[in-house]
């Protein structure tokens, strides 16, 4: 008890509120009394002690001790206290603390990041490495998170990164996870349709151009001959079809679709649906488009590459010579097939104008295997903008990314990611970048060695401080530009509010810019227009799909969560009611849900009037307002969050009135990772570096 109270002491002149928990929380019976003496078994949770702690806002310090229905005191086992404590709050993550910052392969001595359960658990436990400490720490994880939602999970972390398990979308020890079990089937009656149909259509690029439809394409793997593999996991996020024969002659399988959603890609389900086909296929060819954004994933996992005519051919597990030959000439006859058929269809087909390449290993033929070496162009004469990226992991990061790859006037010097560190930066094909972990300290070097123009800081809240101090730290003369995507900044005067279409004025040649939240974004476009006729405080009834839940597991991102459901949140006081009160200068009330759609939010704005007025005025106020705003659409009719979604506008419009004159809902939507996120931050760029406000950003 006495070391319990040591660290509440601790706590509290550090100034966290703590309070020590000595008792009244697990109740126990002897565990062998005459054997073990005051040993106890724990048979219950008391968990309304530790919720009345919460909610007087002090971090409760529990011991590992328990009381009999007697009242006697006996010492339990404190992984067994924290697992049985586990169970009864069911918490998103579960942290242990070890002076290693994680569990590490005893045979490669490296960190292991991620641990599936579902996936790995058994191969796991075979390994020669695995046993003792380790494996009954496994067992007792795995025993735990089979008893919790599919959400939670464990960090094995030191207690010098704690604050990066905690603070950040990232972490920095070893996660464990229950995850989706895999699958590999050999027939389509073993597939679930409905499922495969749905991601097929969402992320297969033929089937979404039209090329052909997801029927079709069964219908062509039910009459293969030679037949094929398909590979996923369970909720299909990822789908993979190998066919064991091209058709070709070559001999060699094809990898004939790998498609996956964003949040598969983010999570790495790709890689583990990769490695299973892998173990099945030691050699594989496989086509993907040029300008496929996730090319750099696939030269990752080729040991070479041959491209022609927009589309890179890859292989590997190819070491015969005449067979990647044969390989590269069954591709280029295949391109000629197709320049026939578009010319003879009215089509177009430009042959021999794209740039070819291979990729070799040590030898003189030009289609021996290899890891392809990536080359640098040669620096434009543009001025081009230099920017650093921090927290490019999550889904706002990537949709910068995707802006800045096709910005004619920005470019990335840095994208920093602690969970991606190491891999080449996908979808950037300016030059080749990898992802680095970059420390706070390490920003201030760049800063004063003058390698970047701006900082993008697309970090949770709470975690850019240190980051900002090191800019300021060497800032001489002219400053640095940093743009924070977090809500940090948004309620202090030094910053600027970057709200282009009400802030236009102040934001060329700032160099500190809050971006604005999602949430905000498209609430103040709705309301601002009617300010002056306002009479009451207008309610906002909010909706936004689960990426604005972010990458980190939760209730709100959990797809199966969600699926037939609507998840109010932060009913009271939300960050974004604040935010709009205070840049309005007007109160409004907010109320937040997350619903099962990935991207884009829906905003319901009912608003009373100072005065009787109809729809057709209420509309002209609006297009008068927007006249000029390239990103802000108004529209007559009820703008739908679906057909807003991968827009870098916002839509307003409904403006429904009610019969007394007084009361008019007007409906608001907005793509909360562009226009409420990423193509707002380049917006703010473009006018603080000096470029035009809308470079770079689509505006159909």
């Amino acid at each position: 008890m006495s070391e319990n109270l040591k660290l509440v002491e601790a706590l509290e002149k550090m100034g966290t509120r703590a309070r020590p928990l000595p008792g009244g929380v697990f109740a126990a019976q002897y565990l062998d009394k005459e054997r073990y003496g005051f040993v106890g078994k724990i048979t219950g949770v008391n968990k309304e002690v530790i919720e009345a702690s919460i909610r007087a806002g002090a971090l409760p310090i529990l011991t590992s001790l328990a009381e009999t229905p007697a009242g006697q005191i006996l010492n339990v086992n404190a992984d067994v206290a924290a697992g049985e404590l586990a169970r009864v709050l069911e918490p998103l993550k579960i942290v242990y603390l070890n002076e290693k910052n994680g569990l590490y392969n005893g045979e490669t001595g490296k960190k292991i990041d991620v641990i599936n359960l579902d996936e790995e658990y058994d191969e796991l436990l075979k390994q020669p490495w695995v046993k003792y400490g380790t494996k009954l720490k496994i067992k007792e994880i795995k025993e735990l998170l089979d008893h919790l939602p599919r959400s939670s999970s464990v960090a094995i972390i030191s207690a010098g990164h704690l604050h990066k398990e905690l603070f950040t979308d990232s972490g920095a020890g070893t996660l464990i996870r229950r995850g989706f079990k895999l699958f590999h089937h050999n027939s389509l009656d073993q597939l679930d349709k409905d499922r495969l149909r749905k991601i097929m259509e969402k992320e297969d690029p033929e089937v979404k151009s039209g090329n052909i439809s997801v029927s079709s394409y069964l219908h062509q793997l039910e009459s293969d001959k030679a037949g094929f593999k398909a590979y996923g996991d369970e909720p299909y996020e990822v789908l993979a079809v190998v066919k064991n024969d091209d058709g070709s002659g070559s001999g060699v399988p094809k990898l004939d679709k790998f498609v996956a959603t964003k949040a598969a890609v983010l999570n790495n389900v790709t890689d583990n649906v990769w490695a299973l086909l892998s173990k099945d296929y030691s050699a594989l060819t496989w086509e993907v488009d040029e300008n496929d954004a996730n090319k750099g994933w696939h030269f990752d996992k080729a040991e070479g590459s041959f491209t022609k005519n927009g589309k890179t051919l890859f292989w590997k597990g190819l070491n015969d010579v005449s067979t990647i030959e044969k390989v590269v000439s069954n591709f280029l006859e295949a391109q000629k097939k197709e320049a026939v058929n578009a010319a003879t269809s009215g089509g177009s087909f430009t042959s021999g104008q794209r740039r070819s390449f291979s990729t070799m290993k040590q030898s003189n033929s030009p289609f021996m295997g290899g890891r392809r070496m990536f080359s640098t162009s040669a620096a434009s004469n543009r001025d081009v903008k230099k920017i650093g990226l921090i927290g490019a992991r999550g889904y706002t990061g990537q949709e910068l990314i995707r802006l800045v790859n096709n910005h004619p006037s920005l470019e990335i010097s840095y994208v920093s990611s602690r969970e991606l560190e190491g891999k080449p930066l996908e979808g950037y094909t300016k030059s080749p970048i990898t992802y680095v972990n970059l420390s706070a300290d390490q920003v201030k070097e760049k800063t004063q060695s003058g390698e970047v123009d701006a900082w993008i800081l697309a970090l949770p809240n709470g975690v850019c401080k240190p980051f900002v101090d090191a800019v300021e730290s060497v800032e001489e003369g002219k400053k640095m530009v940093l743009v924070d995507l977090s809500a940090d900044y948004r309620f202090t005067d030094s910053w600027t509010y970057g709200l282009p279409e009400f802030n236009r004025a102040k934001i060329p040649g700032a160099t500190r810019i809050s971006n604005p939240g999602c949430y905000a974004t498209g609430s103040q476009l709705a309301v601002h227009p009617l300010l002056k006729h306002l009479n009451g405080s207008p309610s906002i009834f909010g909706v936004s799909g689960y990426s604005g839940a972010g990458t980190k597991p939760s209730p709100n991102n959990d797809v199966n969560h969600l699926k037939d459901n609507l998840i109010p949140y932060s009913l009271t006081n939300h960050i974004h009611e604040r935010e709009v009160s205070h840049h309005l200068g007007h109160e409004v009330n907010f109320m937040p849900h997350v619903a099962p759609f990935f991207q884009g939010i829906t905003l319901t704005v009912n608003m009373p009037l100072n005065k009787t007025m109809t729809s057709g005025d209420i509309r002209e106020i609006y297009e008068a307002a927007y006249e000029n705003e390239k990103l802000v659409h108004v529209i007559k009719g009820v703008p739908l969050v679906k057909e807003n979604s991968g827009k870098h506008f916002a839509r307003v419009g409904g403006f429904g009135v009610h019969s007394s004159g007084k009361r008019v809902v007007v409906v608001a939507t907005i793509d909360n990772l562009l226009k409420g996120a990423a193509t707002q931050a380049v917006q703010n760029l473009n006018l603080s570096l000096g470029l035009g406000e809308y470079t770079g950003i689509p505006l159909d």
